[in-house]
C-alpha cells in the first residue's frame, strides 16, 4: 500500500512526525476563534517560530468557524502558517463545517501562491473531531481541490502517531 496519491499535477502524502519540521511552504494550524496560540501545538509554534507569529495574529482579532487567516511562520522552516478555525466536537453540521474550513484553507493557499502545504489531523486532537470524519473529509477535500486546480503541487498530512496514520491510509486507499 502506497502512502501517497497522485492527483493530476499534485500529490497527497502521509507522514508521521513534527509538522513544524517539514520542508513545505505552508503549515496549517487548527486555531481557536480568539486566534491565541495557547498550549499544545500552539505552544510548539510559539517556541519554535517565535513571538512574531502571535503578534501578527493580534491584528486579526477573532475569527469565526471556517475562517482562515495567514501569518508568516516566524523562525519555522515553512514561510506561512494558515490558521484555520474549524468545528469542535459535536458542533452542529460538523462535517459540512470541516469541508468549508478545508476549502477556505486551500483557497487561501492558492491566493498566496503556496505550492506545498502540510495539514495535521484537522481537529482530531483537543477539539474532538472524530478521526474517521477528519480523515474522510480532509482527504476528499484535498483530492477534489487538486483535481480542479493546478497551483498546489504537494499536500502532506503530517500525523501524530501510527493510529492516525493508519486511519488516514485506509481513507487514502478508498479515494484512489
Amino acid at each position: 500500500m502506497s502512502d501517497e496519491l497522485r492527483v493530476k499535477q499534485g500529490v497527497i502524502q502521509l507522514a508521521v512526525g513534527d509538522i513544524t519540521e517539514l520542508p513545505v511552504e505552508g503549515i496549517v494550524y487548527y486555531a481557536r476563534p480568539d486566534l491565541v496560540l495557547g498550549s499544545g501545538f500552539g505552544g510548539v509554534i510559539t517556541a519554535k517560530g517565535g513571538p512574531k507569529i502571535q503578534e501578527e495574529l493580534k491584528k486579526f482579532g477573532k475569527a469565526n468557524t471556517t475562517d482562515v487567516v495567514i501569518t508568516s511562520a516566524g523562525d519555522l522552516k515553512a514561510k506561512y502558517i494558515l490558521h484555520a478555525v474549524g468545528p469542535r466536537f459535536q458542533e452542529e453540521d460538523l462535517e459540512e463545517k470541516l469541508r468549508r474550513t478545508m476549502g477556505n484553507v486551500l483557497r487561501k493557499a492558492e491566493e498566496s501562491r503556496i505550492q506545498s502545504l502540510a495539514f495535521p489531523a484537522m481537529g482530531a486532537g483537543f477539539y474532538g473531531v472524530p478521526l474517521e470524519v477528519c480523515a474522510r473529509e480532509t482527504l476528499e477535500a484535498v483530492k477534489r481541490h487538486l483535481e480542479a486546480s493546478a497551483g498546489i503541487r504537494e499536500v502532506v498530512f503530517c500525523l501524530r502517531d501510527s493510529h492516525e496514520y493508519k486511519k488516514f491510509l485506509e481513507h487514502l486507499q478508498r479515494i484512489r
